[in-house]
């Protein structure tokens, strides 16, 4: 048996493999950007909340992922917090990546020229709405490259999660590699797979940019 058939017969585990990288990858992305879009809604504000949220997004950036992935696996247990793999590693994914993204809404929010702030509160727009209706959205298209290097860094720390037995594309790699011995090939698939799924991301990326752009939001 050749090895090209090896991996043809342990196609199932690079699929459950690749489902849980996507799923995980989803999941942790869209919480994430959410987390930051609301962080950076609350530094709007001059207040000790936005002091401390400020001080914790700069500890979240100083600190590599897998430690803060080994924290809430392996030291939540002592403080009487246990949680499958899975869950962890979400949350780690979550938790990281909100600071970086909220880390980017917030710089370009403070280049942000203050006359679209002030004719919406002109106009009558609360706080909330004035955020959700004229920032976030020129935000977001102010910093579209960014989100999405973003998006493609945490898609590959996905792969730190196979260290808490997350069973994702790296774990799925592994685990053929060492039953088969076959580690190249079985990397150079897992390779092809990350490959592919970022170049899905940059298309989808360009087509959103196409879609806003024809319905007038690609303005500033």
């Amino acid at each position: 048996m050749t090895e090209w058939s090896i991996l043809w017969e342990a196609r199932e585990a690079f699929l459950n493999g690749l489902i849980s990288t996507l799923v995980l990858f989803s999941l942790s992305t869209i919480s994430a950007f959410m987390l930051g879009c609301v962080l950076v809604y609350l530094l709007e504000e001059d207040n000790g909340l936005a002091k401390l949220l400020r001080i914790l997004i700069n500890l979240m950036r100083a600190l590599p992922f897998l430690i803060l992935a080994y924290l809430l696996y392996y030291g939540l247990p002592q403080l009487g917090l246990r949680m499958n793999a899975w869950t962890a590693g979400l949350l780690a994914l979550i938790a990281y990546h909100s600071a970086y993204f909220a880390e980017v809404l917030r710089g370009s929010r403070l280049v942000l020229p203050e006359g679209y702030v002030e004719a919406a509160k002109a106009h009558g727009f609360t706080p909330l709405r004035l955020y959700l209706r004229i920032i976030l959205p020129q935000l977001v298209i102010k910093t579209r490259p960014l989100l999405g290097n973003q998006l493609i860094i945490a898609l590959k720390d996905t792969a730190f999660l196979t260290i808490i037995t997350v069973q994702e594309l790296t774990a799925a790699a592994n685990s053929v590699q060492s039953t088969y011995f076959i580690p190249t090939l079985a990397f150079v698939v897992v390779i092809a797979l990350y490959w592919l799924i970022s170049i899905c991301l940059e298309l989808a990326l360009k087509w959103a940019a196409r879609f806003g752009a024809k319905r007038g939001f690609d303005y500033v």
